[in-house]
């Protein structure tokens, strides 16, 4: 099972899919709570190069409210992961598939919860 939702936005640079990322999602439901610039993190913590990576940490306050209600420790898994990646020929966005990372869990009601979720980030990722 693939466990992202992935979209390639070519010939554009980082800055610009980040814009456009965080407004697909705050379009469908979604504010982004963190942010991990991994790229600078490498570069300080290991003194290594690496091409632009950025991970926002995503939450659709409803949806997660559904899931802490149905699951209360569901929370270590929250917020849904979106990782913007530099790669050749432009930006490759990758959203977390709640359902592939909801299996551990055996609810059905949360797992339908997490197909909600899916559509939802599936929808941000098409509008980028």
């Amino acid at each position: 099972m693939a466990y992202t939702i992935n979209r390639m936005i070519p010939d554009t640079g980082i800055d610009d899919v980040d814009t456009r990322t965080r407004k697909a999602l705050a379009d469908h439901g979604f504010g982004v709570l963190t942010e991990i610039d991994v790229k600078a993190t490498m570069k300080k913590k290991l003194d290594v190069e690496m091409p632009a990576y950025r991970i926002l940490g995503a939450c659709n306050p409803e949806m997660a409210h559904q899931a802490i209600e149905i699951e209360p420790r569901v929370g270590a898994m929250l917020p849904c992961n979106v990782i913007l990646r530099e790669v050749e020929g432009g930006v490759e966005v990758s959203a977390i598939d709640p359902v592939a990372s909801m299996q551990a869990i055996e609810n059905a009601e949360l797992t339908a919860v997490a197909g909600e979720v899916r559509d939802l980030l599936a929808k941000a990722a098409a509008a980028i």
